[in-house]
């Protein structure tokens, strides 16, 4: 992945909610769960957002059971590699923030 790529939020929280397989529902309700309520993904950005992911290999759909309509998803080693560039991306800032802040209180 390249380094300079920056995941939205809603994008990071898929990829993290997809280290274990789930349908789409599975997906808003782990993404909800992990942020106590505060993101509540809709329908639309979720599946336009799955689309997106599948299309850069960093999830894959899972084979289903026959006839049913549930698509199940999990994240690739492609998508692993983007979710752990961002989390240090998002590290190092908040390490930056913490150390300019705490300089500034002392």
């Amino acid at each position: 992945m390249a380094d300079n790529i920056v995941l939205t939020e809603g994008v990071y929280l898929i990829l993290l909610s997809l280290v274990n397989p789930l349908h789409g529902y599975g997906i808003i309700k782990s993404v909800s769960e992990k942020t106590n309520g505060r993101v509540n993904l809709a329908a639309g950005t979720l599946y336009g957002a799955i689309s997106n992911l599948l299309n850069r290999g960093w999830i894959v759909e899972l084979d289903g059971e026959a006839g049913s309509r549930k698509k199940e998803y999990i994240i690739t080693e492609a998508g692993k590699d983007a979710l752990m560039t961002e989390y240090r991306r998002l590290k190092e800032l908040v390490m930056l923030a913490g150390d300019v802040l705490e300089e500034r209180n002392e």
